[in-house]
């Protein structure tokens, strides 16, 4: 049975979350799956906007190798009802500490008005990849247009590849590409190679094309290369290029989380952020995490919140038993 908007808000109403997880991807419910079972009441608040969606396969994941997306997450959610976890559809805004609470505590502010109160917060809402603009790219992102040699390079291994200069790291993804097929090609577009750059590709057999790249070529809704500015083409099978990785972060402004030079949250390695109650794992603090590896954050950081949490009860258990002793009225002394 799926969970209504209403039948959250009565539930919020009636008391407050353990946790709420912001992100209902690989991360997101894996860390919910974990807290539910540690019998911890649990709302996932997903927007419906998972990074691998384009692709048709999931690769890597030990089990599960193949499997569309779609099907996975499916999977997961269903799981999750089975452990009375509420599956909410919508959009974090805000996330707001709690003044004076004496503890971690969170109201977790959703596009519409509804706020859900949480004693802690995991964020797994992952990141967007920006893509360049030749025309034709973007419509056959995780399709022939792709990005990990390590998700994609095997169902396009032993075909002529490409690899489009649009950032210093392609240098080293075309080297990486070399392992899969011998026919790999650098187009340089607007990447400015240096001599060391050049001799490296040279001595692995990698081809540089010069010239900036206007559009893809595509024929039968298959890629079949691409076009320079000088109207010549290059036929290729595949396309490779490093998006620009932007973290989809919003609901951590204004809570004031350490970042890194580059503008990621910064986390130790169970997914705490610098600001106690709030965590945050997954893609939106690790853009290398494939799914299995965003779905094993997502469990250890789940792990460790429980422990959290179960240290909080405790001083609060103590502090109940403690508190008749501190107020008791004392004794009146005897008469004289």
């Amino acid at each position: 049975m799926s969970d209504t908007h209403s039948d959250v808000r009565v539930r919020a109403a009636e008391g407050s979350y353990d946790v709420v997880v912001v992100g209902g991807g690989a991360a997101g419910l894996s860390a919910a799956l974990v807290l539910a079972r540690a019998c911890r009441r649990v709302a996932v608040v997903d927007a419906g906007q998972p990074r691998n969606a384009p692709a048709a396969h999931m690769r890597g994941f030990l089990s599960r190798d193949g499997t569309a997306p779609a099907v996975l997450l499916a999977a997961g959610r269903a799981e999750l009802r089975g452990y009375g976890v509420d599956l909410l559809d919508g959009r974090v805004d805000r996330i707001v500490p709690v003044p004076d609470a004496g503890a971690p505590a969170f109201d977790v502010q959703l596009a519409g008005g509804q706020a859900l109160r949480a004693r802690r917060v995991v964020v797994a809402t992952g990141l967007r990849d920006g893509l360049p603009d030749p025309p034709g790219l973007a419509a056959r992102w995780g399709r022939d247009v792709l990005h990990c040699p390590y998700c994609h390079g095997y169902e396009v291994r032993d075909r002529p590849l490409g690899v489009l200069g649009t950032a210093p790291g392609a240098v080293g993804q075309v080297l990486l590409l070399r392992q899969w097929s011998a026919d790999v090609v650098l187009l340089a577009h607007t990447l400015d190679l240096s001599a060391d750059d050049r001799a490296r590709l040279g001595a692995r057999g990698v081809r540089v094309v010069e010239g900036e790249v206007v559009r893809m070529v595509v024929v039968d809704d298959r890629l079949r290369g691409v076009e320079l500015v000088d109207g010549s083409a290059v036929p290729r099978e595949a396309l490779f290029l490093f998006p620009h990785l932007v973290p989809r972060d919003a609901p951590l402004f204004g809570l004031d989380c350490d970042r890194d030079a580059q503008g990621w949250v910064c986390t130790d390695r169970a997914g705490r952020t610098s600001v106690p109650g709030v965590w945050a794992v997954g893609n939106v603090a690790d853009p290398r995490a494939q799914v299995i590896t965003a779905a094993g954050a997502g469990a250890a950081a789940a792990f460790a919140l429980n422990h959290d949490l179960v240290d909080e009860d405790t001083e609060r258990a103590l502090a109940a038993v403690t508190a008749p002793l501190t107020t008791a009225v004392p004794t009146a002394a005897p008469a004289r």
